[in-house]
């Protein structure tokens, strides 16, 4: 069973890999549309503190809700791996952020870690989403890990091009689901708030 689902998951990666990525004018678009979805929700407008990525070429552009966000006096704060999983610690400016593992801006590693509650938003990375919040990362883990389900846990939001959007994502039990999904084109709640 387990072979099967790595089988799927892999299959999905490949094709994507192949799939055209968004040119400069629609990843501003796109970044511009992700600041209307979520400052446009009653619940993802109130988190006091948003957990972002710093966006790869292939994913949504974070840095225009960062910039939004800011504004309003959120705190924001950006992922750094560990070995346990993802550690979150604030930055006041974007150029704070320095390459971490794997090339990818993360906070500087003397920055405070911040425990995330179920009052905080956390955008998430994806390379696929089904309707049913189910989520295809790169495989190594690290949101899965990283936020177990329960009530204390924050709200997590899939975000993806809606071109990403899938009938079906192969999972498993170990796998984190999604409390919403967010495209350029909108974002759906698929637990808790609507």
């Amino acid at each position: 069973m387990k072979r099967e689902l790595e089988a799927a998951k892999r299959r999905i990666r490949d094709e994507l890999a192949g799939a055209p990525i968004a040119g400069a004018s629609e990843a501003r678009a796109a970044g511009a549309a992700l600041v209307v979805h979520w400052l446009g929700d009653a619940h993802l407008s109130a988190c006091p503190r948003v957990a972002l990525y710093a966006a790869q070429s292939h994913e949504l552009p974070t840095r225009p809700l960062f910039d939004a966000l800011r504004e309003r006096g959120r705190t924001l704060l950006f992922p750094r791996c560990h070995d346990s999983g993802l550690l979150f610690a604030g930055v006041d400016a974007w150029e704070e952020l320095e390459p971490g593992r794997y090339g990818i801006p993360a906070p500087p590693a003397h920055s405070p870690i911040a425990r995330l509650g179920p009052r905080d938003g956390v955008l998430v990375p994806g390379l696929a989403f089904d309707a049913a919040g189910h989520r295809l990362g790169r495989g190594a883990g690290w949101y899965d890990r990283s936020f177990p389900a329960g009530s204390d846990a924050p709200c997590l939001v899939g975000a993806s091009y809606a071109s990403r959007l899938r009938d079906s994502v192969p999972h498993g039990s170990r796998d984190r689901d999604m409390d919403a999904i967010v495209t350029e084109r909108g974002l759906q709640w698929v637990r808790g708030e609507a």
